[in-house]
């Protein structure tokens, strides 16, 4: 029987345990977001659209749990964020404004930049940030 709440990290031998309930849900996340994924490719619309809800509630739920350890959930804001940008940009599509200029040559699929960027800082802030002011703080990535 699973007794852990939380993902803990181990001193003794630098373990990262997740308990098994935690991993079913990420294993879950990753078949929504396929599910997404192929719908996007085979402009399956409404299937499209419905798999932003699970995949983004489970990446939000996974980045919540694991807020403890500062690597974890700077990766997985990051997922959580592309997911966003991702969703942004199926629905751009499928709603057809992706293509539409908003300045110059910059078109409204574009605006999927923004949060990819957000992405890509929160990462930076923890490799080029966080991670060398603590370099004795354990980690799991």
């Amino acid at each position: 029987m699973d007794t852990l709440k939380t993902p803990v990290i181990s001193n003794a031998d630098n373990s990262y345990i997740i308990p098994l309930r935690y991993r079913k849900m990420e294993n879950l996340h990753i078949v929504f977001w396929l599910f997404k994924d192929v719908a996007w490719c085979m402009v399956w619309k409404p299937l499209g659209i419905v798999m932003i809800i699970p995949t983004l509630v489970i990446s939000i739920i996974i980045a919540w749990r694991t807020r403890q350890y500062m690597s974890e959930l700077c990766h997985n804001l990051a997922i959580t964020i592309w997911i966003s940008a991702n969703s942004y940009w199926m629905v751009s599509e499928f709603l057809g404004f992706d293509h539409y200029a908003l300045i110059g040559e910059l078109t409204f699929k574009h605006l999927a930049l923004i949060p990819f960027t957000i992405g890509i800082l929160i990462l930076g802030f923890y490799y080029l940030i966080w991670k060398p002011r603590h370099p004795n703080e354990l980690e799991t990535m």
